[in-house]
């Protein structure tokens, strides 16, 4: 048997795949899901194995979706097919054990063993501390990456060559748009690949957080992937830090978005004077000045996360067009209630951890939805708004686990 060109093990493919199987994820141009690729897995792993240990991998195009964005714009996503996701996982495998131990303390995105709420608590302890915020948002960062400079990053943390020449090959992979024209691309990596998070952090790690510990390392700051949010004890010393960042992004040919980017007063009880901008949005929390209580009882305003608005919104959107909700009224209301809780849990989970009050206006959203459910499916209780809330306030105290809502929010139907 020829030896082959790369070192990479079928253990390594088999991991990948099981990674990959796990995170589900819809199908790529060649419409082939995880129950298709397995129809014949042992076969499809072997040729994955075999080409990328051979060198003659060649990634396919990436399917482009756009998913809608609360300010009515879109999110463009590049969709690989799934043995495209399993080569990426191989490499990204082999490269994240290398590259993880560099990485700054204070970057939380798509990082083993860190979370977006670990950042939104060290963010919360150091608004307390410092008086001014600046808020960041780099413009289009997935799709601004120079590729160049991305495999200069790389080739900080690695020399193995077939790493560096799959990871080249992902970044030049062309793109199906929605038309079905096909696209070169030139520059960025595709939002939604298995790689992609990991190239972005190599990247903004050499790019804003070393540089940011070597040059500034008094100036504490989080990031997740491209939102940061810098510290700073004054208005003046942030105007400075500010103008740095800037001209380093341009260095690295970035840019801040103009629309995302702002100073902020972390206003409170003991900071006298104004400013415009009291507030900003970080990983679906707005920080912004609020009534709270001392061990004392005495009121005070502190400088504190809560669910934003825009999350609020989303979470109402998603009840709203729920399939089950909107025409399945031929199911029980256990069946409605195994349907939606892991989704209404993962809010309770992430929205609930910081002023868990501020949830209690989608409850009452919910509950308004299952009034309304129960009407339609009910022939008794329609156009019976009471007797249909008092129907459901009676299975509310018969089963108040029913529901995830109802297990850590006291409600009473109307």
């Amino acid at each position: 048997m020829l030896a082959k060109s790369f070192n990479i093990t079928k253990h390594e493919v088999w991991n990948a795949y099981l990674a990959v199987k796990a995170n589900k994820g819809s199908a790529g141009i060649d419409k082939q899901t995880i129950a298709d690729f397995d129809v014949n897995l042992k076969n499809n792993l072997y040729k994955i194995w075999n080409r990328m240990s051979s060198g003659s991998y060649f990634p396919p195009p990436v399917r482009r979706v756009e998913i809608p964005k609360s300010n009515g714009k879109v999110r463009p996503l590049g969709i690989p097919t799934i043995s495209d996701r399993i080569a990426q996982m191989v490499v990204k495998n082999r490269l994240e054990p290398t590259v993880e131990p560099f990485f700054h303390r204070d970057s939380y995105g798509y990082r083993p063993g860190k979370s977006a709420l670990d950042a939104i608590a060290q963010a919360r302890q150091r608004c307390w501390r410092n008086n001014w915020v600046l808020d960041m948002d780099i413009k289009g960062f997935f799709d601004a990456l120079d590729h160049k400079l991305v495999i200069k990053a790389v080739s900080r943390f690695t020399q193995c060559r077939w790493i560096l020449l799959y990871i080249e090959r992902w970044l030049k992979a062309d793109v199906i748009m929605l038309n079905g024209d096909c696209v070169q691309r030139e520059r960025g990596t595709p939002q939604g690949g298995v790689i992609s998070p990991l190239i972005a952090n190599i990247y903004l790690h050499l790019t804003f957080d070393n540089w940011m510990q070597r040059w500034f390392p008094c100036i504490e700051f989080e990031r997740y992937a491209d939102d940061i949010v810098v510290h700073c004890r004054s208005q003046q010393q942030l105007l400075f830090i500010e103008q740095k960042i800037r001209a380093r992004f341009t260095q690295c040919k970035l840019e801040l978005c103009e629309e995302k980017t702002k100073i902020v007063y972390c206003k409170d009880s003991n900071r006298k004077g104004d400013f415009p901008v009291q507030s900003f949005d970080f990983l679906g929390y707005t920080f912004r000045p609020r009534s709270a209580r001392d061990r004392q009882g005495k009121f005070f305003v502190s400088f504190s996360p809560a669910v934003s608005r825009k999350a609020l919104k989303s979470m109402r959107l998603k009840i709203k067009e729920h399939p089950i909700i909107k025409s399945c009224f031929s199911l029980t209301i256990e069946d409605l209630a195994n349907a939606i809780n892991p989704m209404i849990q993962g809010w309770i989970n992430y929205y609930g951890r910081f002023r868990k009050s501020s949830l209690s206006a989608i409850y009452d959203y919910i509950n308004g939805k299952l009034l309304k459910w129960v009407m339609r499916k009910c022939k008794r209780l329609k156009r019976r708004k009471t007797r249909a809330g008092n129907w459901l306030r009676a299975l509310y105290a018969n089963k108040p686990w029913l529901f995830a809502h109802w297990r850590v929010w006291r409600w009473v139907a109307e």
